[in-house]
């Protein structure tokens, strides 16, 4: 794999004063709190019951061989799977979802201005904890599988789901 496919930005392309389009339908994530907001924006698209969260690989998300660095695809793991299982089920809406145990697998490297996209479910809800697993892609390409178990937290005052 090239890191990129035909058509798609390529590192020698991509400028941060003419970034890529975001793809149709995308609108910017309010949730996540201040580290998200730094290492962000995250995206959401809504189809029916189908939910997506998304990014574009920028420069600073980028390690020393131009491929999107580790953390930053296990930090974009770690919000896609509790946000999407708030926007598959109601009774854990506004609910937060701690992190007991993140697995990613690392398929394919990821390229400075790249889409990166996600989509995730719950496998099983018990009375305390949530199992969810999910795929990523790059520029529709897999890229990463990941899977969580995350703890049934308290209500947060003021927590939607956009």
């Amino acid at each position: 794999m090239t890191g990129h496919r035909e058509g798609s930005p390529a590192a020698d392309t991509f400028a941060p004063d003419n970034p890529p389009a975001i793809p149709e339908g995308f609108g910017v994530l309010g949730a996540g709190g201040p580290f998200i907001q730094s290492n962000g924006p995250l995206f959401l698209r809504r189809q029916g019951a189908e939910v997506q969260f998304g990014f574009r690989v920028e420069q600073r998300h980028v390690n020393t061989m131009g491929n999107l660095h580790g953390g930053m695809m296990a930090t974009f793991c770690d919000m896609l799977l509790p946000l999407s299982v708030h926007h598959k089920t109601t009774e854990l809406e506004g609910r937060f979802l701690p992190t007991i145990s993140l697995q990613v697998d690392y398929l394919a490297p990821v390229r400075l201005g790249m889409w990166v996209q996600g989509e995730a479910g719950p496998l099983r809800i018990t009375r305390s904890l949530v199992f969810a697993q999910g795929l990523v892609t790059a520029d529709g390409e897999p890229c990463a599988r990941v899977s969580g178990v995350f703890k049934i937290g308290p209500e947060v005052p003021g927590m939607a789901v956009e």
